[in-house]
């Protein structure tokens, strides 16, 4: 990496801290801290969601199935579309409806608004742990970039010591309207990047589409190439999430009106498909095709086997933009990352503060103590998601599963919430350990399932089915 590159990298990173910085300055309270006052517009909150949500990890991974799957690896970001515009139209109204009345700072908040104070905490639980593996998957992505940007001088596990200090100050330092206002320039920056600077000049560099049907076979550019599992267990798994996922209900808190969050979610989901879905995937196909022609022997690499995939997008822009851009790429990257995993730390230690420890301890409510407070427990947890990300080999693998233990447990309650007109406590509680449960013990069990199907599609049977059976003979039993 040219000494203007390594600039421009750091400049643009003492920036973004810099923003950081600011905002923690002028933070006035607790809405500012975690729900940005409650009056931030559509396209900023549009812009964050789609940069906290597809973010570098599933840049990172999106170019790791680009490179094994081509075309068809851009299908998993349809789904994302589906879930946003979904919620946009079956959550959002009611979530707005109820801050009329009452004010909520989490999701479980809103999910015990409900329910009970028990069942906000167990889902405090489950998604605080299940923010802290996505967490993970940000640093380690994080890592991963890192590692083929500075190969061969820097390893992975130093890679994510890096990382994971640097996310874990920077997080400790900001709050909710930093990580959005952020979220925005980096996104700009990011996908202006991707379409005039990485695509053509990659496109370009691999020969344009001569050079790439010379290398590539034709399932490369077929949509269909996908198994039908495949497409279920993305949908099963990404879908809920826009239902459940703590981050996305600050967002909806942070928005000014009902109106001004749905078009954020009609705009965040146009980005996720087709634009970022099919930017990402092509950059993975033209790392393919690189690797391929020996454009990576440079640095030691001659076979798509020598790399992990998801090595593929980031060596391709390290070998193939000018000097001075390379910096500003990869910069952009770093920080899309960086916007995803300190949302998805603040997430976890607002979880753990908020909906766990206030439940037993007094939380301190003055602005400086409260602060303190937060900044220490998201200091303990970083250092639990840089433990757990140095053991995962796979971003897009730790992000799946931090998904799918969220949305196992926490998605059914949430429904029935919305479309059952009495439901009770007691079916929530038991849908949500049973359906969480039986997901991360079919994940940790390494168990042969039918089909290749997901563990999430069998932890959200089992929670409906105990949510419905549980809910019905309370029902019964008290007209009896």
């Amino acid at each position: 990496m040219h000494f203007l590159d390594i600039l421009v990298f750091t400049l643009y990173m003492m920036g973004v801290i810099g923003i950081g910085i600011y905002f923690l300055i002028h933070n006035k309270g607790v809405d500012d801290y975690y729900v940005g006052g409650r009056k931030i517009g559509s396209v900023h909150i549009g812009l964050s969601v789609v940069a906290t949500d597809v973010g570098g990890g599933f840049s990172i991974g999106l170019g790791g199935l680009g490179f094994i799957m081509g075309l068809a690896g851009s299908w998993m970001l349809f789904t994302g579309l589906v879930g946003a515009w979904l919620s946009a139209v079956l959550l959002i109204p009611r979530v707005k409806q109820l801050e009329k009345t009452k004010t909520f700072y989490t999701f479980p908040q809103f999910l015990g608004s409900f329910y009970s104070p028990n069942v906000a905490m167990l889902a405090g639980i489950i998604s605080a742990i299940g923010y802290l593996g996505f967490t993970s998957s940000q640093i380690l992505a994080g890592a991963i970039l890192a590692e083929a940007t500075f190969t061969p001088l820097l390893e992975r596990q130093t890679a994510l010591i890096i990382m994971g200090i640097i996310v874990i100050v920077y997080t400790a330092m900001g709050g909710i309207k930093a990580v959005i206002y952020t979220d925005t320039i980096q996104w700009i920056i990011l996908m202006s990047g991707l379409i005039f600077i990485g695509i053509p000049i990659a496109f370009y560099s691999v020969g344009g589409m001569a050079g790439i049907r010379e290398v590539l076979p034709p399932e490369y550019f077929s949509l269909t190439n996908i198994a039908w599992q495949q497409l279920l267990n993305w949908g099963v798994t990404i879908i809920p999430i826009w239902f459940v996922g703590m981050t996305l209900y600050q967002r909806i808190y942070a928005s000014r009106d009902r109106r001004q969050a749905q078009k954020a979610w009609y705009i965040a989901g146009l980005f996720e498909w087709p634009i970022m879905a099919f930017m990402g995937v092509l950059l993975g196909l033209f790392a393919r095709v690189a690797i391929a022609q020996g454009m990576f022997e440079y640095i030691g690499f001659s076979a798509a086997s020598d790399i992990d995939a998801e090595q593929g997008l980031p060596l391709l822009l390290r070998t193939v933009l000018p000097v001075g851009l390379m910096g500003l790429m990869m910069a952009a990257y770093f920080s899309a990352i960086m916007s995803t995993a300190d949302s998805c730390l603040m997430a976890s230690s607002g979880n753990f503060l908020t909906d766990i420890l206030a439940r037993w301890f007094n939380v301190p409510e003055g602005r400086k103590s409260f602060l303190l407070v937060s900044q220490g427990l998201t200091l303990i947890l970083g250092v639990i998601a840089l433990m757990l990300a140095s053991v995962m080999p796979s971003v897009l693998e730790l992000m799946l599963h931090s998904y799918a233990f969220m949305v196992s447990g926490l998605f059914i309650p949430v429904v029935g919430a919305l479309f059952f007109k009495n439901a009770r406590p007691a079916a929530a509680f038991w849908s949500m350990l049973l359906g969480g449960g039986t997901t991360i013990t079919l994940i940790i069990g390494e168990w042969g399932l039918p089909l290749g199907l997901d563990p999430n599609i069998f932890g959200i049977s089992l929670s409906l089915i105990s949510f419905i059976i549980i809910n019905f003979t309370i029902i019964n039993q008290r007209k009896k």
